[in-house]
């Protein structure tokens, strides 16, 4: 855990969220400032700062990341008519928090465009 890391303050409880789905690896939670109706957040409970710091040893909590998207969007009932994820990296990325996290938004026809 980072000491300053907002995420890690959530998984530890320090910080309140709404949480959607737990494992001993991975938290889904709702997104405080939702982009669309249904915006969760998906972290890995290790502090790995960005995409790009994953390794051969921690490569496999993304398995965990990706199983948990299945289980949220079945949660949140995005499963069918669909959704988007999405993983930023770095400032020109558009990350903000400096902990891996992905995006799951849906519950509304998505725009095409990145803008």
């Amino acid at each position: 855990m980072a000491e300053n890391c907002i995420f890690c303050k959530i998984i530890s409880g320090e910080i309140p969220s709404r949480r959607v789905y737990e494992n001993d690896r991975v938290l889904a939670f709702d997104d405080i400032n939702p982009m669309a109706p249904v915006h969760v957040i998906i972290i890995p409970k290790q502090h790995i700062p960005t995409l790009l710091d994953m390794t051969p040893e921690n490569i496999d909590i993304m398995g965990d990341i990706i199983s948990a998207v299945r289980e949220v969007s079945r949660i949140k009932g995005v499963d069918q008519k669909g959704f988007r994820t999405v993983i930023n990296c770095n400032e020109e990325g558009g990350q903000v928090i400096f902990h891996l996290h992905l995006h799951l938004l849906g519950g509304t026809k998505l725009r095409d465009d990145l803008g």
